[in-house]
């Protein structure tokens, strides 16, 4: 028997970190990639370059492949349904995918099977967002005109992009004028952002990841703790046992994340969902037993799944961003030096102000030591910090 190829749509770092996770295991990967200097384009062997929104071009792309996967969502869903009726695996395939393609399919879905989700609906115009705003008044809008309310591009928004919060009517005007579909949704009274990890594969085998807390700045994630500290036991298993569940009924194989906002009033709301290895689970390369790209690997192979349990009580992952401090690589002495437990991602990218180019992973006993040094080394990559 040879040794299966693993069909990456995307070149950048998800698809990096996970040819990475293949290598140990023999796993030959096939990278479809937009550009030579894309980051997995750098580190795997066999590179095709080419638009995966084209249909030929995916098609040539996966001779050879025994299945497919991505590193994002954005390959359309006509083209992978053309791809499975070809005989190619595709996973996830493009009746889950969807769901965290399109933020309107999503909603949809989720309020069909009871997960618990912000108030929303489908807008189509500023007037229309006025409407649903004074709908979330209790007893009419008559004391409050409902605003502010979060206002989302059903497709390809990311880190912030395609996401508006819209403070009042004259506010609504900009997400219209691209002209696809919105969805407005409540603004949530959240205490913090949490997010369930979990991997199923094809004969229905699943692991969950602990949740973590996911702390966001300007829209992009920064820094990670896992597990989420302080998080009631029920509330955890609650997240837990809801992200498995939506797992199975979308029918996911590989990675899902189930981004979380836990609420003032003790409830957890699902935010958004993403098919793939996610950034809320980097922490897991070096802080559990089993990482989520080798997971990821397994579930797309239908291999057992390996142990998502951790490995040190605490783990945190902060994400390098670029600045205005292009030479991280002269940070690493400094960085190594102060702390030989430290583990050092980066992708390959150029540096560019509030770019993600790589992340850092610490663990250990305590939370705040593991804070301190993970908070440390990003920023002394970054050049904001340099003692």
């Amino acid at each position: 028997m040879t040794f299966p190829v693993v069909g990456m749509v995307g070149g950048g770092q998800l698809a990096r970190m996970t040819h990475e996770a293949g290598i140990p295991l023999g796993i030959k990967f096939k990278l479809l990639s937009d550009t030579p200097q894309d980051s997995a384009a750098q580190v795997v062997s066999d590179v095709v370059i080419g638009d995966y929104r084209d249909l030929d071009t995916l098609r040539d792309f996966a001779r050879g492949c025994d299945v497919i996967t991505f590193d994002h969502e954005h390959v359309p869903t006509e083209h992978l349904r053309a791809l499975e009726a070809d005989g190619i695996p595709v996973r996830p395939g493009p009746d889950a995918l969807v769901h965290a393609q399109d933020k309107g399919v999503m909603r949809a879905k989720l309020t069909q099977i009871g997960a618990p989700c912000p108030r929303h609906r489908m807008v189509k115009d500023p007037a229309d967002v006025a409407a649903f705003a004074a709908e979330g008044v209790p007893g009419g809008a008559s004391t409050s005109d409902g605003f502010p309310v979060i206002l989302k591009t059903v497709r390809g928004g990311y880190d912030g992009k395609g996401v508006w919060f819209v403070r009042s009517l004259e506010d609504a005007a900009e997400p219209f004028k691209a002209g696809v579909p919105v969805l407005a949704e409540e603004k949530v009274d959240f205490v913090r952002e949490l997010a369930a990890n979990v991997v199923r594969s094809p004969h229905g085998q699943a692991v969950a990841y602990p949740v973590v807390e996911s702390q966001q700045v300007d829209g992009v994630c920064d820094t990670v703790i896992a597990p989420a500290p302080g998080l009631d036991e029920d509330l955890a298993l609650r997240a837990e046992q809801l992200a498995l569940g939506i797992a199975k009924e979308l029918g996911v194989v590989g990675h899902l994340a189930v981004e979380l906002f836990e609420t003032r009033d003790g409830r957890i709301l699902v935010n958004e969902l993403a098919m793939r290895p996610h950034n809320s689970g980097h922490w897991t390369q070096d802080g559990a037993v089993t990482s989520q790209f080798a997971n990821h690997v397994r579930a797309v192979l239908d291999l057992p799944l390996g142990d998502p349990r951790p490995r040190a009580p605490w783990t945190v992952m902060c994400n390098v961003l670029g600045g205005d401090y292009p030479d991280m690589y002269s940070a690493y002495l400094h960085c190594m030096a102060r702390d030989p437990k430290l583990k050092i991602h980066m992708y390959g990218k150029d540096v560019k102000p509030g770019r993600k180019v790589g992340h850092v992973n610490t663990y250990g006993d305590d939370l705040d030591d593991v804070l301190e040094r993970a908070r440390h080394a990003a920023g002394y990559l970054r050049g904001t910090i340099t003692e």
